[in-house]
């Protein structure tokens, strides 16, 4: 929360195995705070602290519930003013598109999101998952969003061009989906977990500044 009164609020997003603690949310989270922005990291069910198995609730549609019913209890919160936008990295970001695309939401940002699903390494990741049942591949239920996200504008869309996980194709095909205004930012030779501290430096501003203009 900022120091302002009843500030908008942005949602974030983590990816499939990550939880609120994900670095790219606190930095994101205290970057807003700066600017009189409120933002809310949770974990989806089976991941951080929150109950649920993780094999249970790995689609698209569960996510997305998840996610609907953080927006509609911050809706009730009168020390918050109006939802600003959403925020997702990986399937995070697809998770935010979908939700996007059946509830009004002011500003899109995504990091790092699939389009479609592919066999995705947990190893990959850097995340820790508590169920370590999970093995060491791990596949969400099928899903293509390519269908859904038209309608959407106000997007801005972030990847990495080194990408190890999710082609930078993925991007340049949601960008060129959704209406205007929107962006896509390449990071030269970014990769997937965001490991450049420029890129870092660079996504921060670029959120913050994408996030007051909307």
């Amino acid at each position: 929360m900022p120091a302002s009164s009843q500030p908008p609020f942005v949602i974030g997003c983590h990816g499939l195995l990550a939880d609120r603690r994900s670095p790219k949310q606190i930095a994101l989270g205290n970057a807003l705070n700066q600017i009189g922005i409120a933002f809310l990291r949770f974990d989806h069910r089976g991941c951080g602290d929150s109950q649920g198995g993780l094999r249970h609730t790995l689609s698209l549609e569960a996510r997305c519930r998840d996610l609907y019913h953080a927006i509609g209890a911050l809706e009730t919160y009168s020390c918050l003013g109006q939802l600003a936008g959403l925020f997702g990295s990986s399937f995070g970001g697809t998770v935010v598109l979908a939700t996007a695309a059946k509830h009004i939401v002011p500003a899109i940002i995504s990091y790092a999101a699939p389009i479609r699903s592919s066999p995705m390494p947990s190893s990959a990741t850097g995340i820790q998952s508590k169920n370590a049942a999970v093995g060491p591949r791990l596949s969400v239920m099928p899903f293509d969003i390519s269908g859904l996200i038209d309608s959407l504008s106000n997007v801005l869309v972030i990847h990495g061009e080194s990408d190890e996980i999710v082609p930078i194709d993925h991007a340049k095909e949601i960008c060129h989906l959704v209406g205007y205004p929107k962006e896509l930012i390449i990071f030269d030779k970014g990769d997937h977990r965001m490991g450049n501290p420029s890129h870092q430096m660079q996504f921060i501003t670029q959120c913050q500044a994408w996030i007051s203009k909307s």
